[in-house]
């Protein structure tokens, strides 16, 4: 009784709050949001990449150094900050191609900053950017920029009869579906008169957590591999069941385990080969609900005896769902009767899961 009234106060305390950031978020944060996008005549923005590439933009500034002084006198510091970035492009490593689906919205600007921050550090890296909007973007478009990454922007609008309104509902279409398919048709259409590089394709979404090592388990993918992936579908993680003979047999879900591919989007990468040698493999929209849309494109790449563990024959943990699903974990109650408000107020759920764990 103790622990319930505990909870109702700590809903009446957190509550308005969360309605009051939600009316901000709702209101002037969208308009200015809404202001930044300008029509541009072309729809794609390619940087340099691919076969043979090695000359990639860097940017030289002077490094940030500190200036050696006499004893006894104040150091003096010079702040020209340095980027020697991406890693220096590789003509034997192969290529990961990360396709990233992104939507407007208050949070968009740092999720996207965080996941460059990641990819500056993975050499032979070229990042698939796709919006979901009408237009691409200033505020993408600008990061992308001055990111110093290889990438690609591209945009794609979801229609109105197929987006989410009620994201929580796992019955309506996933968002990202067609920014998805539309970073596999420009992969094809880019090596439709070329050999293609070795490499690997990989669907990362924007608000996700990876590791390094990730991207050096994929990159040698040779159809499809596979690794576990944390805080997803109420579980500390998710996972392929690998036999001793190092074959998939299963997989450690909650949600529908018996689906062909009960993995999350986070949790596999493919060939580039195995890409471009099933021309019309896609994500699918009719007929498909919540939850298999990764089920959709695998199935018609690969069977379960064609898949490649990886992670130490999925024993460790590289990639870590968003906030929301910990949340979820730790208080799948207080999450739920939260969630139409989503990310808005996350430091009231933070604080709500820690009272109910209690």
């Amino acid at each position: 009784m103790l622990r319930r009234r505990n909870l109702l106060t700590t809903l009446l305390i957190a509550l308005p709050w969360a309605l009051l950031l939600t009316l901000w978020h709702q209101y002037p944060t969208t308009h200015y949001l809404n202001l930044l996008r300008k029509e541009t005549d072309e729809n794609t923005t390619s940087k340099t990449l691919l076969n043979g590439t090695s000359a990639l933009r860097e940017e030289g500034f002077p490094s940030c150094t500190r200036q050696q002084q006499s004893i006894g006198a104040t150091p003096k510091i010079i702040q020209n900050y340095v980027y020697s970035r991406p890693p220096p492009w590789s003509d034997t490593l192969p290529t990961i191609f990360v396709i990233t689906p992104t939507y407007t919205r208050p949070v968009q600007k740092a999720e996207l900053t965080r996941l460059a921050n990641t990819f500056l550090h993975v050499q032979n890296l070229h990042w698939v950017v796709v919006e979901d909007s009408p237009r691409r973007t200033n505020l993408v478009s600008n990061l992308l920029e001055k990111a110093g990454l290889n990438f690609t922007h591209l945009n794609v609008e979801t229609p109105k009869s197929l987006k989410l309104g009620l994201s929580w509902i796992p019955s309506h279409t996933p968002r990202g579906t067609l920014q998805r398919n539309l970073g596999l048709h420009w992969l094809r259409d880019s090596f439709s008169n070329t050999a293609p590089p070795e490499g690997v394709v990989y669907f990362a979404d924007d608000d996700n957590t990876y590791s390094l090592e990730l991207f050096e388990e994929m990159r040698y993918t040779r159809r499809v591999s596979v690794w576990p992936v944390a805080f997803v579908g109420g579980l500390r993680y998710e996972s392929p069941k690998v036999s001793p003979a190092g074959k998939v047999v299963g997989w450690k879900t909650v949600f529908d385990p018996n689906r062909p591919f009960a993995i999350d989007m986070a949790g596999f990468a493919i060939s580039i080969k195995l890409i471009l040698e099933k021309p019309h493999a896609s994500f699918k929209l009719e007929g498909v609900k919540g939850g298999y849309q990764e089920t959709s494109l695998l199935k018609d790449l690969v069977t379960m005896d064609g898949l490649e563990p990886k992670a130490a024959n999925c024993t460790k943990v590289s990639s870590t769902r968003n906030l929301k699903d910990t949340i979820s974990l730790l208080s799948p109650g207080c999450f739920y009767s939260l969630l139409p408000y989503s990310s808005t107020f996350q430091c009231a759920c933070l604080v709500l899961a820690h009272v109910s764990a209690k």
